[in-house]
């Protein structure tokens, strides 16, 4: 009886909380807030307004080769991917391919990523997972070129731009149903 009586009251509490959480999201209050964060800038805004579609629109300016793309990966990715991205103790990049049909898939950037241009957003958006953003234009472009040519879809001369990004055909890119609207 205890623990009922205990289960009612707080299920009272919560949606009176709840309910007064959402009147406040309703209606500005008179009462001033605890002053906690404040409204972002345009240029905050805009900085982090940097999704790249498979497309490319928005592709920075900007450029780089594998063999760049080898010393950014030495020095910044290593660590956590592994020699030629063979993973351990983050994900592997490269290797996986012919296995997406079975139990023990494999997702890499070769055998799962359908876009070159999804790849170059992820990095430059959240790699290296201790600084992210922190990588250059020419230097998200220089991995990407060499995480592609580990995974056998570009040549060692590749050099990836905004141009050259949104053309490279990826070996799933057929693998995914588009349900966007065009």
């Amino acid at each position: 009886m205890f623990t009922y009586k205990c289960l009612a009251v707080s299920a009272v509490a919560v949606m009176t909380l709840g309910a007064c959480a959402m009147q406040g999201t309703l209606q500005q209050s008179s009462v001033p807030g605890p002053a906690l964060g404040r409204a972002a800038t345009v240029e905050e805004v805009k900085a982090w307004s940097i999704s790249i579609p498979p497309g490319g629109a928005g592709l920075p300016a900007g450029s780089g080769s594998v063999q760049q793309g080898m010393a950014v990966y030495a020095a910044k990715c290593v660590a956590c991917h592994g020699e030629k991205g063979a993973g351990k103790p983050a994900d592997a990049l490269a290797g996986g391919s012919g296995t997406l049909a079975s139990a023990d898939a494999v997702r890499t950037v070769g055998s799962y990523w359908p876009y070159a241009t999804t790849l170059f957003d992820y990095v430059r958006r959240a790699m290296p997972v201790n600084a992210p953003m922190s990588l250059t234009n020419e230097e998200v472009y220089a991995v990407t070129a060499y995480m592609l040519n580990i995974n056998g879809i570009v040549p060692a001369d590749a050099v990836m731009n905004a141009q050259a990004l949104p053309q490279v055909k990826m070996p799933n890119r057929g693998g995914f149903v588009d349900y966007s609207r065009k």
